[in-house]
C-alpha cells in the first residue's frame, strides 16, 4: 500500500454535495473526475468508489472528508445524523478566526469538524463520529468536543457501541483553554459509556495528533489504524528539536505504534467494513432506537 497522501493536510477533492436520496445530483458526481492526492491521475468518483478511495493506478489512501467517509461506511441511508445544528464562535475574538470559520464552513460544506450520529455497518445498529480533515485540519474546538461528548451521552442512554473515525492535527489554538477542557470532557464521556459496558473502537486515520490523541481516540476498547497513518501527540519533527536526536525510521506511524503495543491492529481501507461488522458481531448485542 502506498503511502498516504504526503500533504498532511491537503484538502479533500472527493466531495460530495447532495443528500443520499437525491439520485440526480447523485449521478452527476458520479461521473464525475477527482484526482489522486498523491500521482494526479484523474479518476472517475464511482470508481474510486468501488475501489473504497484508494487509487487504482498507484494504490495510494486518499483523503476523505467525514461526509464521504460516513456515506462509504454506513449501509445506505441508514445514518442519521444528530447536534447537525451546533455551530462554532468565536468567543475569544481571536484574530481573523471568525473569517476563517465562516470560510472553512463555506469551503467544506459542514459547520464544524466532526458529524455525529447513528447508523447501520451490514445492518448492525451503533453510534459514530467522523472527524473531518477539511474543516481547519480537523482540530477539535469547544463544538467538536461538545459534539462527541453528546453522542457518547446519546450511545450510553441507548446501549449503542459507539465507532469514531479519528483524524486531527490537535486542540484548536483560536478557541484556547475551551479547546483544551474538550480533552478533559470528552475523556470523561468515554469513561461513562465504558463503564456501562458498551463497546467504543476507533479507527486512527492519517494524521491524528495532538489533543485528540492524548484524549478520546486513544482510550477505545478497540483501537485500530489504517496503513502508515501518522499517530502521535507532537509531530516528529519538534520531537526531534526537542530531543536533539534523530527519530527512528517510521517513528509515529501506525506500524511502529503497532509494535509497541499503541495499536490493535492496522486494517487497510477495503477490509474495514467486514472488520468493523465482525467486531459488533463479537462484541456487542443487537440494539435498536
Amino acid at each position: 500500500m502506498a503511502l498516504l497522501n504526503k500533504r498532511l493536510f491537503k484538502k479533500p477533492n472527493i466531495r460530495l454535495e447532495g443528500e443520499a436520496g437525491d439520485g440526480e445530483t447523485r449521478q452527476t458526481e458520479q461521473d464525475t473526475l477527482v484526482s489522486c492526492s498523491a500521482c494526479g491521475v484523474s479518476v472517475p468518483w464511482k470508481v474510486m468508489l468501488s475501489q473504497d478511495f484508494v487509487c487504482p493506478h498507484c494504490g495510494a489512501l486518499q483523503t476523505l472528508s467525514a461526509r464521504d467517509r460516513m456515506l462509504w461506511l454506513c449501509d445506505a441511508d441508514s445514518f442519521r445524523e444528530i447536534d447537525k445544528d451546533l455551530k462554532p464562535i468565536d468567543r475569544l475574538q481571536f484574530p481573523g478566526y471568525a473569517k476563517k470559520l465562516e470560510k472553512t464552513a463555506l469551503e467544506s460544506g459542514e459547520p464544524e469538524g466532526v458529524i455525529t450520529g447513528t447508523g447501520r455497518i451490514s445492518g448492525r445498529l451503533c453510534a459514530f463520529f467522523f472527524m473531518n480533515p477539511d474543516f481547519i485540519m480537523g482540530s477539535m474546538g469547544a463544538v467538536v468536543g461538545e459534539k462527541i461528548t453528546r453522542l457518547f451521552e446519546y450511545a450510553k442512554k441507548r446501549r449503542l457501541p459507539v465507532i469514531g473515525y479519528a483524524v486531527s492535527g490537535g486542540a484548536r489554538i483560536q478557541e484556547g483553554v475551551f479547546s483544551l477542557m474538550q480533552m478533559a470532557k470528552t475523556s470523561g464521556a468515554v469513561l461513562r459509556h465504558s463503564q456501562a459496558g458498551l463497546l467504543y473502537i476507533v479507527v486512527l486515520t492519517h494524521p491524528t495528533t495532538g489533543g485528540v490523541t492524548a484524549s478520546f481516540a486513544m482510550e477505545a476498547d478497540i483501537i485500530l489504524a489504517e496503513p502508515r497513518a501518522l499517530i502521535g501527540f507532537a509531530g516528529p519533527r519538534v520531537i526531534e528539536q526537542t530531543m536533539r536526536q534523530q527519530l527512528p525510521e517510521g517513528f509515529q506511524r501506525a506500524e511502529f505504534l503497532l509494535e509497541k503495543g499503541f495499536v490493535d491492529r492496522i486494517v487497510p481501507r477495503n477490509a474495514q467494513k467486514k472488520e468493523l461488522y465482525q467486531l459488533l458481531r463479537l462484541h456487542t448485542r443487537e440494539a435498536s432506537l
